[in-house]
């Protein structure tokens, strides 16, 4: 039988047909002439249109009725030293109630704040004030009269973002050196009347201490060096040629010895210390007393909290269009969306119901430790990152300054 056949061709087998026209399935499709093809699945992190979150209810620039040149309208201070008591005292919001912190995270928040010294900007200063030059005459003048002590900080932060000088007022500046367990109360006395003695003297001059006074106060936080050298590293120039790290007697060396390197003594023949500080008397009495200023404890993390409070705020800026945005606006972006206490979502947190973000997730409390939005906004004005207009419609705007 050959193999090209099968019971299809034979009579016997015959297939069912419907005797219903209806059932029976056409051969051609009403809609085998469209393409057909998978839907595109898109990534869900990803959107479809590139859009900001909450910008696009301005798509147009706000209204520029004129800049606020000064924030001294919203409150009414009497002097820079009412200024400075303000600033240091409403820096941080306190702790919501249901903020989302376990303790050891209360306890981290509130040692943070205790521990920072009471500076206040020189640039915020000017925020708050009406007049920059009445305001420099009068700080000159508390200087003078041994109230306020200005800190001059270099090296800290580029371009908009610099920092300049601070000022502290002198009594919480004496509270501080009361609280300093490290120094004596003899070094205590003498260094405050020193203070009092010299209110525009800037580098602390050595011959009023003794080094062992100097290293307490700097051990302390109350001196630093105001500048450090670049090149502290000597060049090959100008290491001593000793005859065992000549290069003659080198290059006789037999490689992989220790002659080949200069000896075992080499280090020490090029004026090296291996490892161990080594330091004449007038050696080190220059390094000590060189250019030492006053300075506060924990400075140094106060300024970074300034920085990056300063540059969070600038980011939230530039994320709106045209580089500019609602007062009101970006106030909710820094406090992150988190629950309103008032009306609806006070009503929604008594029932249980979820009704924004919690304060402990976002940055506000996580990089800045409760940074109210007012203050950062006054600091930021003040070193010139943003400047405040008025719209007519929306209240104020805020835009980026370049």
């Amino acid at each position: 039988m050959p193999l090209n056949f099968s019971a299809a061709h034979s009579s016997r087998i015959t297939k069912r047909t419907s005797k219903l026209p209806s059932l029976r399935r056409s051969a051609t499709s009403p809609f085998a002439s469209f393409n057909q093809r998978k839907p595109i699945q898109r990534s869900k992190s990803k959107p479809e249109f590139p859009h900001h979150d909450d910008e696009d209810l301005f798509d147009e620039r706000l209204n520029d009725l004129g800049l606020v040149t000064t924030l001294a309208t919203d409150h009414t201070f009497n002097g820079v030293v009412e200024i400075v008591e303000y600033a240091t005292s409403h820096m941080f919001d306190p702790l919501p109630e249901r903020g989302g912190f376990n303790s050891v995270r209360i306890a981290e928040i509130l040692n943070f704040r205790q521990s920072l010294p009471k500076l206040v900007t020189v640039a915020h200063v000017h925020a708050l004030s009406k007049s920059p030059t009445a305001t420099e005459k009068e700080i000159s003048d508390l200087i003078k009269a041994n109230i306020l002590r200005k800190i001059s900080i270099p090296g800290r932060g580029t371009g908009r973002s610099t920092i300049g000088e601070a000022l502290v007022l002198l009594k919480d500046l004496e509270e501080m050196l009361s609280r300093a367990e490290a120094i004596s109360d003899a070094l205590k006395g003498r260094f405050m009347t020193y203070l009092r003695t010299h209110p525009y003297t800037s580098p602390i001059s050595p011959t009023f201490f003794s080094l062992t006074d100097l290293h307490s106060l700097k051990r302390a936080g109350f001196l630093t060096l105001a500048s450090q050298p670049f090149n502290s590293t000597p060049h090959s120039s100008n290491i001593p040629q000793t005859p065992s790290t000549s290069i003659p007697t080198i290059s006789r060396a037999a490689s992989g010895s220790l002659a080949a390197v200069g000896g075992s003594g080499a280090v020490i023949e090029a004026g090296g210390t291996l490892g161990l500080r080594r330091e004449s008397s007038s050696a080190a009495s220059t390094a000590t007393t060189a250019d030492l200023q006053l300075s506060l404890p924990n400075t140094g993390p106060y300024l970074r909290l300034l920085s990056t409070a300063r540059a969070h705020l600038v980011a939230l800026v530039q994320k709106s269009h045209f580089r500019e945005t609602p007062v009101y606006l970006l106030r909710e972006r820094w406090d992150g969306g988190v629950v309103s206490e008032v009306g609806a979502g006070r009503e929604k947190r008594a029932r249980g119901e979820f009704a924004g973000v919690l304060p402990a997730r976002t940055r506000k409390w996580r990089m800045c430790w409760g940074m109210r939005f007012e203050w950062v906004l006054e600091e930021a004005v003040g070193g010139g990152g943003v400047e405040l207009f008025e719209t007519g419609s929306v209240g104020r705007g805020v835009r980026m300054t370049s």
